[in-house]
């Protein structure tokens, strides 16, 4: 495995010290951690990529949730591990990340930007369960006022509403739940790793209840299996009762890397479907732009 040249500007992310362990518990079965001293964690999005933000701190890499659609698949290659089965079960923890961004964070050149959390991985996949860098991680953030958002499909983000009530009173804190549809059986088969829809809008009606607003990324949105009527409705009025204060939609998006696990997904399960999916994304990653303004309406 490939330790070396892990970042996006290819500078050396990690050293050498790599400790992996696999984990045979009921709750990881199957799951291998590399617990892995991370040289830095407040890391640059590229100047290229559609994100609102600039910073990001991602303690994980890989991710338990196992979207068949994850854009952060691809990520994995560097790593010499496959973008399907092992980015599901071979999950990097970078297990210094708390003292490391204290100390980035208190370094004379941080500017107190916001940082972003869960863009790449979920922070809140089960690992955080094992190994609870998200409290020391918020603490930080809170200690130095730094603006700060989570976007989650994860329920574990309730063990630190304490700690997200504190820093939403000295800094900008923006929660967002991802929640892209409620049919039950589609979310068993493309989201197999992640809490139950319902769940997820639990989380958003207990943030609310607490004073933390929370908006819901209404994502992805799944062409020809999410996207009727009556199922983008259903979706939005069960997201207004849970108290969200947004609603964000948008439509499926197939990078590398997680292009082929879909697509070989879809024809599994779908196989009527992957001829429309291959004319829909003929041109590139997204859906075409009048699809997604339909949506959007």
């Amino acid at each position: 495995m490939r330790w070396d040249n892990l970042d996006e500007s290819r500078a050396a992310l990690f050293g050498t010290d790599v400790v992996s362990r696999t984990v045979d518990t009921p709750e990881f079965r199957g799951i291998t951690f590399h617990e892995v001293r991370a040289r830095s964690i407040v890391n640059r999005v590229p100047g290229a990529s559609r994100m609102p933000f600039e910073w990001t701190v991602n303690p994980y890499r890989g991710c338990s949730h196992a979207c068949v659609y994850c854009f952060a698949r691809k990520t994995h290659s560097y790593l010499d591990l496959d973008t399907g089965l092992g980015f599901d079960s071979q999950i990097v923890v970078k297990v210094n990340a708390a003292e490391l961004l204290r100390r980035e964070l208190a370094a004379p050149r941080w500017r107190g930007e916001h940082i972003a959390m869960g863009t790449n991985v979920d922070c809140y996949q089960r690992a955080e369960g094992r190994y609870g860098l998200l409290p020391g991680i918020i603490a930080a953030l809170r200690d130095h006022a730094n603006p700060f958002s989570i976007l989650t499909k994860g329920t574990l983000i309730l063990r630190d509403l304490e700690l997200l009530r504190q820093a939403a009173e000295v800094t900008e804190v923006g929660i967002s739940v991802s929640v892209g549809f409620l049919d039950r059986e589609l979310w068993r088969t493309v989201e197999p790793g992640t809490p139950a829809p319902e769940r997820r809008l639990d989380v958003v009606r207990t943030l609310t209840a607490h004073g933390i607003p929370c908006g819901v990324l209404m994502a992805p949105v799944i062409p020809f299996l999410g996207d009727a009527p009556d199922q983008l409705r259903a979706t939005v009025r069960a997201i207004a009762r849970a108290g969200a204060d947004s609603v964000t939609p948008l439509v499926l998006h197939l990078r590398p890397g997680a292009r082929e696990w879909f697509m070989a997904w879809l024809g599994h399960h779908h196989p009527q479907l992957v001829r429309r999916y291959e004319r829909m994304y003929a041109d590139g990653a997204y859906a075409p732009t009048w699809y997604q303004r339909t949506i959007t309406r």
